[in-house]
């Protein structure tokens, strides 16, 4: 009950939208659910207008003078991103731990490491959070930044609990939101949500919902916290059995989610969880399905596996509504074609004359029975060409982003090259086009985006590769590696890449370096060496369980 408990919560404090005026007033469940669906018809309309300011601010970014200004405008970026979809985020955010690093401000560094590790919770990168919260030194944070390190801790040791189910990770996460509560103005917003968190932490309802509806009325839209306030009023209903009021105040957290296009949500699951035990499979499924497109886009690791979980059960049973609506279809147009080729036989009988005409009648009909074979054909084709179209759509923007960064970079080398033509730097263009650096620091970006992107794909690359070989022999990262050169030539392997030609071609190694590293590595395996590539080419492939 505690781990349940405690997971619900983390559901609530991570990337929760705004919330509708609720108070004290009466529930007008019709209303919402109504406005609820009206607003899922407009999503892709406030998507649009998400994505304007998106445009905006980069736009600005592309203008901008300096580095501290730069740093706002990501800051900016990373805010839009957060709810939006984290792998951007992450992006930013790193470019402000660069900036702040070039700057030497201590401020900004501290800031966004912060905000790195939350992110990297939120995607499931455990680890790499943990060892960026353990590098900062707390003693040396003052204000904000204490309560944002306060903060990030708890929702980090919150979902490390979630994802290993050890307790004692829950209860770290409570101790750091006792810290984060006496750093925070006791007058705040913030203090008082995660004072009643605390209330429903220790089961104490009745004052969780009284200074709910006390910050009701005192926080007004378009402030954020509005969500966190209704979802929180909605599990107290949760655990009071009342399905009405946890339909009425989800679907306001989730009205104001699609509105801001949070992606990051967790409202749309517990509306079809509630629909699901209501046998409205088809509002369960519906919600259901939109909560796991959210998470995906978003790839926010926790949501992604907490909506699995239930996906399988709510498509199950709507597969099996749509299956009996299926069956009572053919049964009536049976019927149906029994009945017409009886009434064709009297016809016959009666009308001789119109024996031509009823031949034509009867063409007719199976005719349209193929066609509506056909139709369910092309539309069975065409929800596979759509889920095909975005994952080539998320590929092609990323393939956009790089070749557009790299024209970037031949644009400023070509001016750079040109400037000092016209002032006759011969001597220094002599010794820049001889060096290596800018192919070097090209290689790197090459392997570090190469090494992202993979790790995105494959998550669990490392872990896995590393159960293949002998426990003394297993692959330690350095702390700022993604891959190493072994790794990377086995991520290529993965990718059924397997000819040592193209991989020496693509990671500029010589052939027998390739084949050195693939020897070295395969005497270090567990088992079997002549299956060894078979092995790696399984690693992330999902097992199905009958």
């Amino acid at each position: 009950m505690y781990l349940i408990f405690s997971y619900f919560l983390t559901l609530v404090l991570m990337g929760l939208g705004m919330s509708q005026v609720v108070g004290q007033e009466p529930v007008n469940l019709d209303a919402a659910v109504r406005e609820l669906n009206n607003t899922l018809a407009q999503k892709s309309t406030f998507e649009r207008l998400k994505l304007k300011r998106i445009y905006v601010l980069k736009e600005s970014l592309n203008n901008s003078l300096s580095a501290k200004s730069s740093y706002e405008i990501h800051q900016q970026l990373y805010k839009e991103f957060k709810t939006y979809q984290i792998d951007s985020a992450i992006l930013y955010v790193q470019y402000n731990l660069n900036l702040a690093k070039e700057l030497k401000d201590q401020y900004k560094q501290a800031q966004s490491q912060i905000q790195m590790a939350g992110l990297l919770s939120s995607a499931g990168r455990f680890i790499e959070s943990k060892e960026l919260l353990k590098n900062l030194k707390r003693e040396e944070l003052t204000g904000n930044l204490l309560a944002d390190y306060y903060e990030t801790s708890t929702d980090f040791y919150s979902q490390y609990g979630q994802s290993t189910n050890y307790n004692q990770y829950f209860i770290q996460s409570e101790i750091y939101r006792d810290s984060l509560l006496s750093v925070l103005p006791k007058n705040s917003i913030a203090y008082r949500i995660n004072h009643a968190t605390q209330f429903l932490f220790n089961a104490e309802e009745d004052r969780a919902e009284k200074e709910l509806n006390r910050l009701l009325e005192d926080v007004k839209e378009p402030q954020r916290e509005r969500a966190v306030i209704t979802y929180l009023l909605g599990l107290i209903y949760k655990n009071k059995s009342d399905k009405d009021k946890q339909v009425y105040y989800f679907s306001l957290s989730a009205i104001t989610d699609l509105k801001n296009s949070v992606r990051d949500n967790a409202s749309l699951q517990s509306l079809a969880l509630i629909y699901f035990e209501r046998n409205d499979i088809d509002k369960a499924y519906q919600f259901i399905q939109q909560a796991m497109e959210d998470a995906l886009f978003c790839n926010v690791r926790f949501r992604t596996i907490e909506n699995s979980s239930f996906y399988p059960i709510i498509n199950s049973a709507f597969q099996d509504k749509e299956m009996a609506s299926k069956n009572q279809l053919t049964y009536f147009l049976y019927t149906i074609s029994v009945m017409t080729v009886l009434l064709l036989m009297v016809l016959i009988v009666v009308y001789m004359q119109m024996k031509r005409l009823k031949r034509i009648r009867r063409d007719l009909n199976i005719a349209n029975q193929e066609l509506h074979v056909l139709n369910n054909q092309l539309l069975e084709v065409n929800d596979d060409l759509r889920e095909s179209n975005h994952i080539k759509e998320e590929y092609m923007a990323q393939f956009f982003e790089i070749c557009s960064t790299y024209i970037d970079k031949l644009d400023h080398n070509r001016k750079g090259i040109l400037k000092k033509l016209s002032n006759k730097q011969f001597e220094e263009l002599s010794r820049e086009l001889k060096s290596q650096d800018i192919i070097n620091t090209e290689l790197e970006d090459l392997y570090h985006n190469f090494d992202v992107i993979f790790l995105n794909l494959y998550p669990s690359f490392i872990q896995e590769f590393n159960k293949l070989l002998k426990p003394e022999e297993q692959i330690t990262l350095k702390p700022d590696e993604l891959l190493n050169n072994e790794l990377r030539i086995f991520a290529l392997i993965r990718l059924g890449i397997s000819d040592s030609n193209k991989i020496a071609r693509f990671l500029r190694y010589s052939l027998r370096t390739v084949y050195n590293y693939r020897v070295k590595v395969k005497n270090k395996v567990i088992g079997s060496k002549e299956d060894f590539d078979e092995r790696i080419k399984e690693i992330g492939n999902i097992a199905i369980s009958s």
